[in-house]
C-alpha cells in the first residue's frame, strides 16, 4: 500500500445553488489526488500517456457523510490499496480542517493502450515505482 495525503481549498464554483460542495467535484478532487500519489513516487500522468498507455475509471464508489463549502480546506488521503494485471485500486478519505470524515470513496482503474484502448500491462516504471514505494501490496 502507498498512502499520499493531498491538500486544497474548495473553490467557489465548485459550490452549487445550495450552498455546497457539488458532487460532481468530487470526482475531480481524487483525480487531482490520485495523480499527485503517483507525482510523489516519480510518476507523472504525461509520462503514463508518452508510454503508450491510458488509465480509464472503470469504477467509483463514493459514500457522503458531510457537506463542505466553499473555501473549506480540506485533505484528501489517497492509498494505493492494489495492483493486479491491468486494474489498479485506489480508495480515499476526505478530511475537513477539524479532521472530520466528509467522504469515502474508491475507484478502479484499468490501463489500457492510448490509440487501441484495450487492456495492457502497466508501464514498466510504473511497476517498478509501485513495488520501490509500496509497504504491502
Amino acid at each position: 500500500m502507498i498512502t499520499h495525503t493531498y491538500q486544497f481549498r474548495v473553490m467557489y464554483p465548485d459550490t452549487d445553488q445550495m450552498g455546497t460542495v457539488h458532487h460532481a467535484n468530487y470526482v475531480k478532487y481524487y483525480e487531482t489526488a490520485r495523480w499527485e500519489l503517483f507525482r510523489s513516487i516519480g510518476i507523472s500522468y504525461k509520462s503514463v500517456e508518452d508510454a503508450g498507455a491510458m488509465c480509464p475509471v472503470t469504477r467509483m464508489n463514493f459514500h457522503f457523510l458531510k457537506t463542505i463549502h466553499y473555501d473549506d480546506l480540506l485533505t484528501v488521503k489517497t492509498t494505493l490499496t492494489a495492483i493486479k494485471g491491468v486494474r489498479i485500486w485506489f480508495t480515499y478519505q476526505l478530511f475537513n480542517e477539524a479532521n472530520e470524515l466528509i467522504n469515502e470513496a474508491e475507484t478502479e482503474l484499468a490501463f489500457v493502450g492510448r490509440e487501441t484502448w484495450k487492456p495492457m500491462a502497466p508501464p514498466t516504471f510504473v511497476t517498478t515505482a509501485i513495488q520501490k514505494h509500496q509497504k504491502t501490496l
